[in-house]
């Protein structure tokens, strides 16, 4: 499954303004209270728990908030950019600026699994990674995901 056949543009947000991670969950949860169709505080009570585990920062400037929901009905991606930087207790101790969310369904593991994998090998690219820093708008990080996800 390609990346943006999860990620809606409305669900992009380029310029995070939390500075700390329920902040920024509770900003990358918020596009997706619609389309999904459950509660803001039910999607971050996942990845807050999920989180519980261990952090989802992966180190290098990523997150990657994810957790499954009973409820949900497809899988839910978001993705949020942090200019300046959050301590997501990432594995490397360092800020994280770039976040990728996923919610999946309760009973999609494989599915789930697929998913973060793939980006995190896309985001393992220096150069995608400094293109979407460098984006100026949600337009440009959804081409910037585009192009790459197309060549994986």
């Amino acid at each position: 499954m390609r990346i943006l056949e999860a990620l809606s543009k409305n669900a992009i947000i380029e310029d995070l303004k939390a500075k700390d991670k329920k902040g920024i969950l509770e900003e990358l949860v918020s596009p997706l209270v619609q389309t999904t169709g459950i509660d803001q505080d039910s999607l971050v009570k996942v990845l807050i728990e999920r989180e519980r585990l261990g952090s989802t920062g992966i180190g290098g400037g990523v997150g990657i908030p994810h957790g499954k929901l009973t409820g949900l009905q497809s899988i839910a991606l978001g993705f949020g950019l942090s200019r300046s930087g959050v301590d997501f207790e990432s594995m490397d101790g360092k800020p994280t600026h770039i976040f990728f969310l996923l919610l999946t369904p309760e009973n999609s593991t494989g599915l789930h699994l697929k998913l973060l994998a793939r980006i995190s090998r896309l985001l393992k690219k220096g150069p995608f990674k400094e293109r979407l820093l460098q984006a100026l708008d949600r337009n440009e990080i959804y081409r910037a995901i585009s192009e790459e996800d197309e060549d994986f």
